[in-house]
């Protein structure tokens, strides 16, 4: 399964971004997709996570309420729709996916497959 993130850039805090993941390798629809992030000098942290075929999304606490996790079946694609950033939203954020699951786990070490990551800045 290859992963492939994109849309990170640098925002003003307040602003908005929407990242993208295109997966491809699997027709695996028993899955669950998530964003982490990581900042320097902190471990990666869940960011949010859906599954694939069933159910809403879930989210972190700490952006609950500013980001959206959206998918299109059609392109296999999942997004992050970042609103509201605010300067500790800034890291590298991945996208993930572990296969033949339909629960959510929100720890990094269950998630076998990552994109390369996309870098997001925030300035205050």
């Amino acid at each position: 399964v290859q992963l492939q993130a994109s849309g990170g850039g640098l925002v003003q805090a307040g602003g908005s971004l929407r990242l993208s993941c295109a997966s491809s390798g699997s027709t695996d629809t028993s899955k669950v997709m998530g964003w982490f992030r990581q900042a320097p000098g902190k471990e990666r942290e869940f960011v949010g996570a859906v599954s694939w075929n069933a159910g809403s999304p879930v989210y972190a606490d700490s952006v609950k309420g500013r980001f959206t996790i959206d998918r299109d079946n059609t392109k296999d694609t999942m997004y992050l729709q970042m609103n509201n950033l605010k300067p500790e939203d800034t890291a590298v954020y991945y996208c993930a996916a572990r296969l033949g699951v339909t629960v959510i786990h929100r720890t990094y070490r269950s998630y076998r497959y990552w994109g390369q990551g996309t870098l997001v800045t925030v300035s205050s």
